[in-house]
Parts: C-alpha cells; structure tokens; sequence
C-alpha cells in the first residue's frame, strides 16, 4: 500500500484568530509574522505556540536500539505521573510499529474531530494520540517516506487539543533518523530525553548515539534508565544476572550524563502490556513498581523545581 493510500487524520485549513490571545510573553515568536512565512505558514505557528504553552514539561523517550523496552518506559512514565495526581499527556510517534494502544488496552479506540481540532483519546484522564488509533486493521504496514512522517508528528502535536498538561511524555521510535529529530524540533522547549539501554555493551554503544543526537540538537538528556537488568523470580523474588550488569551506569558516567537507575526484567511487566493496562497500574505494590517509581520521581522533582 502506497502512502498516498494510508489513513491520516485531516489537517485543518485554518487557524482560530484566537489562537495565541491567551500568551502574555512579549518575547514568543509567534506574536508576528515572519517576512517569509505565508499566512498560512503564520497560522499553523502560531497555532503550534498555542498548543506548548500550554503544556508545562515535555520529556522524549530515546533510544538508539530497538528492543531496549522504550515503549515500556514511556507507558510507564506517562502512568507514573498520572497515578501522582499530575495532567499527563502521551505521544506515540513510532510511526512503523506503534505499541502504545496495544499496551494500554486502546486498540479499539478512535480519535475524534471536534471544533476543528483531534480530540486525544481519554484513559481515565490521561490524553492518548498514536497513529495506531488511525489505522483501519492492526496488521496494517505503514509505508511512508521523510515528509509524511514529519508532517503526521507536527499535526499530533498542533492539531490536538491536548489542553493544560503538566507533563508531556513522547514514546520516540529507535535511532536518529526522521521521527526524533522532527519531535525534538517542534517541540522546540522541550526540557530533556530520557535514555533507554539495556546492560549489554552492543546496546550501550548504539544508545550512546541516541546521547550525541541529544547534544548535536541542544537537547538536555535527563539520564539513563537502564533495563532489563537481571531477571526477578515471579516466586521468591530473587535478582538473577542475565546479561552483563552495570553497561548502563558504565555509558551514562563515561558521556557524562545522570544515570537514573536500573528495571529488571519482570514477567508482570510484559505480561501487564500484553493485557493493555501499564505495569505501574496493574502491580503498583510490587518492588519492580517501586524501582519504577523511583526513576521518574527525581526527574519531576528536578523539573518543577526548575520551574518555580
């Protein structure tokens, strides 16, 4: 199936006059038109600074190797906050393998238009945008080139009414290439990314790329998260190594970033995505919850300590 005919939601022709009326900041960029940009080009920023100034923390899940359970990650930061009584919004822009409905048990779910804007789909007060909720079947392959992609990312980002959030957390696809570059470029004040590897070393060392992407393009990273560090007995609860240990810590202190902490592998963890409700959720008394919580609790901390 060619791009041409693959589902997208529809872009809106024009943009509300009262798109940035609420903005008090002389300084924002969208105040006035620049010498190059069309009318429309001016409409579709400014609709865009609408959108951020509206959102308090923005934070990309990163990572340079695929299988290192990002999506995971995210899905559990996103709930993590959530279950803290936070306004939390959740980006999945993995164009090609979008997991986030699966894992959230939202694969029936629809986006719907309303007042000229996507309405984010709604899991007990967390905002929820995936282009999974756009296609006809699960099976379906998305076949797209460079410029659909960045232009599907733009509009889940300017064209959904994400509302006041105090977090919004982007679930990013592996590597480098299109899809982080052109999250991280919209959301031009984002606060940082957070890193996902897994112990070994030839994970380490593709997510030590996903560090030198942060740095090339001005983006903070927050630290790295290092998972599936050892495995946890679903019966005594015993730690056991199963890759080499310490890989994480080990890049994160030799890039010079924070290293926020280790998950092991935990059946519940797949088993809870497999089921469609997060792993924070599901088993929130569990020590693996714990460590989880443990990891997104000095980031927010940092973050609204930042900003008062």
């Amino acid at each position: 199936m060619d791009a041409a005919q693959q589902q997208t939601p529809q872009q809106e022709q024009s943009c509300p006059p009262s798109a940035c009326e609420s903005c008090s900041s002389s300084s924002c960029s969208a105040t006035s038109k620049k010498l190059t940009e069309t009318e429309q080009e001016f409409e579709d920023r400014r609709r865009l600074a609408s959108r951020l100034c509206r959102i308090k923390h923005k934070i990309v899940v990163l990572s340079g190797k695929g299988g290192v359970g990002k999506s995971t990650v995210a899905v559990n930061l996103a709930m993590g906050l959530h279950l803290a009584g936070k306004k939390v919004g959740l980006l999945d822009v993995d164009i090609h393998g979008p997991s986030v409905p699966t894992m959230l048990g939202l694969e029936k779910s629809q986006v719907l238009e309303g007042n000229g804007e996507l309405v984010p789909v709604d899991l007990n007060g967390m905002k929820v945008i995936s282009l999974g909720f756009f296609l006809k079947e699960q099976d379906e392959a998305v076949i797209w080139r460079g410029a659909m992609k960045t232009g599907v990312i733009t509009q889940f980002i300017r064209d959904v009414a994400w509302g006041d959030l105090d977090y919004l957390i982007v679930d990013s696809p592996p590597g480098t290439g299109d899809e982080p570059l052109s999250v991280c470029q919209t959301l031009e004040d984002a606060d940082g990314a957070v890193i996902v590897t897994t112990p070994q070393k030839v994970a380490a060392v593709d997510v030590r790329k996903s560090i030198s992407f942060c740095r090339q393009i001005n983006l903070p990273v927050l630290g790295v998260i290092e998972n599936m560090n050892g495995f946890v007995c679903p019966k005594c609860g015993e730690l056991t190594a199963v890759f080499q240990s310490g890989g994480g810590k080990l890049m994160a202190d030799d890039m010079g970033v924070p290293f926020l902490g280790s998950v092991p592998i935990d059946p519940r963890i797949s088993e809870a995505g497999d089921s469609g409700v997060a792993f924070l959720q599901r088993y929130a008394d569990s020590t693996t919850a714990g460590l989880f919580q443990s990891l997104i609790i000095p980031v927010m901390e940092e973050l609204e300590a930042a900003q008062l």
